[in-house]
Formats: structure tokens, C-alpha cells, sequence
């Protein structure tokens, strides 16, 4: 399972890596990037504490149903029944 996620992120971290080096080259930096949408650091910094502030408790309420209740159709699953490819 770990296997194409790590995969993926190495491809979104290689494309990224590409991307900012061509923006870079031309002139663009974050900076300006960030001026060009009207917005400054802090309002950054106070958009990501806000989300955060709101997504952490319903993050934490949801994690409370859902994982009895996937530990519960693990336990119970049939036996021999795992659905992982063997290579």
C-alpha cells in the first residue's frame, strides 16, 4: 500500500522541484506570488491557523467513530480473506 503513495509523492516532490526552478528562473519567487493575490504572511499564517482550528477538533470526532468501527470489521473480517496482492 505504502509503496505508490511514496511513489506519487516522490513524482510531486521531483515535478515540484522542476516547476520552482523554472518559475525561479523567469523572475517569479514566492514573494511576488504572494503580493500578485493580495495577501501578505500573516494573512497566511491566520487563513492556516483558522483551518486548523477548525479541522483538528472535527478530525479528532470523526476519528472516534470511525476507528472502532474499522477495528471492529477488522476483527470480525473472515479469515484468509486479505485483499493485498502477493508478488
Amino acid at each position: 500500500m505504502f509503496h505508490p503513495l511514496i511513489r506519487t509523492l516522490v513524482k510531486v516532490a521531483v515535478a515540484s522541484l522542476i516547476v520552482g526552478t523554472i518559475l525561479t528562473h523567469f523572475g517569479i519567487t514566492p514573494e511576488k506570488l504572494i503580493k500578485e493575490f493580495g495577501l501578505s504572511y500573516e494573512r497566511i499564517e491566520d487563513l492556516a491557523r483558522r483551518g486548523l482550528a477548525w479541522a483538528g477538533p472535527n478530525f479528532l470526532v470523526g476519528a472516534m467513530v470511525i476507528l472502532p468501527v474499522w477495528f471492529l470489521f477488522y476483527l470480525f473480517r473472515p479469515p484468509g480473506g486479505s485483499s493485498q496482492k502477493q508478488d
